[in-house]
């Protein structure tokens, strides 16, 4: 898979939720993403990302996502975008997740260093 820039980060997160193994491909294997989120911080490398995949895929009966923007500058990403799931206790209601920004250097054309920040949707 041969993606640049926007393409890359934008599949990375398409994949993310449809075949989690393909989306750990464009990642570094010195990646790091730093998460600031409403729970508190998160340091996670590949490893970390395959758990929360794993995680991701076995809570929720559906994952959706909706990309808002994504903007690219020389080897900087940066993506906001916000995830709905369905859960397994009610597969027919859609909610959302969180939104979430996240800024990705790119080393190599695979995501490298991310700084993300999320945020639990308004009721």
């Amino acid at each position: 898979m041969s993606l640049r820039g926007k393409k890359l980060v934008e599949q990375f997160y398409k994949l993310f939720s449809n075949d989690p193994e393909k989306a750990l491909e464009l990642m570094h294997a010195e990646m790091i993403l730093d998460w600031h989120s409403s729970t508190g911080y998160r340091q996670l490398d590949k490893t970390g990302m395959r758990e929360l995949l794993a995680e991701m895929t076995s809570t929720y009966e559906a994952l959706r996502l909706e990309i808002n923007e994504t903007i690219k500058e020389d080897q900087k990403v940066v993506i906001y975008y916000t995830y709905h799931v369905r859960t397994i206790e009610n597969p027919e209601e859609e909610l959302p997740l969180a939104h979430f920004m996240t800024i990705w250097h790119l080393k190599d054309n695979l995501l490298y260093k991310g700084s993300q920040i999320s945020q639990l949707p308004n009721d």
